[in-house]
């Protein structure tokens, strides 16, 4: 992984980071748990996934599946997703 890829994923850490200690919602929810009289631990994980895009090509358009409730886009990538979970996508 290159440094610049790096300091970008630092930098979204840290924005994440800062909006969920900035958040008064959140900050609320906290003190009414520790008002009942209980201690709080936030951990939270997320997962992130990088693709590196071939400046040539042209940005990839999402191949639209009509649904009952309405109409759903889903890329090449997503389709090879809902695959590995063995969920199909019937057009």
């Amino acid at each position: 992984m290159d440094d610049s890829l790096k300091t970008l994923m630092t930098d979204l850490g840290n924005a994440i980071n800062e909006s969920l200690s900035e958040s008064e919602r959140i900050a609320e929810a906290i003190g009414e748990i520790r008002k009942a009289g209980y201690d709080v631990f936030l951990v939270l994980e997320a997962t992130i996934g990088f693709n590196k895009r071939d400046d040539d090509s042209e940005e990839e358009q999402p191949e639209t599946v009509k649904m009952s409730s309405g109409k759903l886009k889903f890329t090449t990538q997503d389709q090879r997703f809902l695959k590995l979970l063995k969920i199909a996508a019937d057009e």
